[in-house]
């Protein structure tokens, strides 16, 4: 099988020749292991592109998942004046905000100006977005979406890489757009002091998350990734869950699978207790599964629970095992994961979440060699 027929085979709950592997990396770690400038990372598409292709070479996964897309083409008319302080690069654009580039994590976005936020009883239709030009990739940390060229950088990927390897993209959830639209704390207190005007909120953003969806398809990629890092037992109840997040997912995954794209969604943290309800979706898988301490999920408990309803993509804690073990605790750790989550099919050795910005490049690649020999031990 090639990488892409690989991850496809699990994704339909198929046999494989070996279990297929593809971590999600943090955008850290990513510019830890380049040398490439994290501005250029951020806002230029082939800068983009090319660092997945090279840290794909370098780990040998099976797939490439694009985090970041609607690059816009011209970025650098938008910049005033970069600057260094204490190693990061300070971003003034033209419109008076500020983003700070570590070298070692997310970019940090300072708006010119504090954003307009309504109390939830003051919010009506006409004061959310008739399109969706950003989407919210951390607190308070927009990336923007150029209409002009959406997903440049995912065609770029599909056209270069596409035959052999798996290329996922990723749409996030529309209760990350309520949490950003309202600010998290007021969103939240929101959900039960105005729940109808919380629930007019998330079905706008759902039908313009279903028309990037459709449009995201059309590219030519084999799966997209709702993220949805929000909705775990950390910030709402099973109930909430159901009310707020399951029927609105559900219409974009309805949307992704009728366009015969795989669909998964991807929420961090503790979710034992609503394993069940992501399924009711209709998403073909999940991740990432968090082990103890960083979640609650057990990958005995979940491959149990889950069964032949959809895949699992996951589940190595990537700070207790590969930041902080060494070889044998690692090659325990996953090969006990690989046993565990290949007693049913559909299982994708993964992190849990993503790569942590410190995590040695040795580390990552002996998942490549562990999968290998563990291969060789069944033929």
């Amino acid at each position: 099988m090639t990488p892409k027929e690989r991850i496809k085979a699990a994704m339909d709950m198929k046999h494989v020749d070996k279990i297929p592997l593809m971590c999600q990396m943090s955008i850290g770690h990513m510019l830890v292991q380049l040398d490439v400038s994290p501005v250029e990372f951020w806002f230029d598409k082939n800068v983009y592109s090319d660092s997945l292709m090279k840290l794909r070479d370098i780990y040998d996964f099976d797939g490439i998942l694009v985090s970041l897309y609607g690059h816009k083409k011209n970025w650098q008319e938008d910049i005033s004046d970069i600057s260094i302080e204490d190693e990061n690069k300070i971003v003034k654009m033209n419109n008076g905000d500020q983003i700070i580039f570590p070298l070692n994590d997310l970019p940090h976005y300072n708006f010119s100006s504090p954003r307009d936020v309504k109390s939830i009883d003051q919010i009506s239709l006409s004061d959310l977005p008739e399109y969706l030009d950003y989407f919210p990739v951390s607190n308070d940390l927009p990336f923007f979406i150029d209409p002009t060229d959406k997903f440049g950088v995912l065609e770029n990927l599909v056209s270069k890489v596409g035959d052999n390897y798996s290329i996922h993209g990723e749409i996030t959830s529309p209760f990350d757009y309520l949490l950003d639209f309202l600010g998290h704390q007021n969103a939240l207190l929101s959900l039960l002091d105005n729940p109808q005007k919380c629930k007019m909120i998330l079905r706008h953003f759902t039908d313009l998350l279903v028309d990037l969806s459709k449009e995201m398809c059309d590219t030519g990629i084999d799966a997209i990734k709702i993220s949805s890092p929000f909705a775990g037992a950390g910030f709402i109840s099973p109930d909430d869950y159901r009310e707020f997040v399951l029927p609105y997912e559900k219409m974009i995954v309805q949307t992704i699978n009728s366009q015969n794209v795989h669909s998964y969604i991807h929420t961090c943290g503790s979710i034992g207790d609503r394993l069940e309800l992501m399924f009711d979706s209709g998403t073909r898988g999940i991740e990432c599964l968090d082990p103890p301490p960083l979640g609650n999920v057990e990958l005995e408990d979940a491959v149990s629970r889950i069964g032949n309803r959809g895949f699992i993509k996951g589940n190595i804690d990537s700070v207790h095992c590969l930041l902080n073990g060494d070889e044998k605790e690692i090659r325990e750790d996953v090969l006990n994961r690989i046993k565990t989550g290949s007693k049913e099919p559909g299982f994708i050795l993964s992190t849990a979440c993503s790569i942590a910005p410190n995590v040695k490049k040795e580390n990552i690649q002996l998942l490549r060699r562990i999968v290998d020999e563990w291969n060789l031990k069944q033929s």
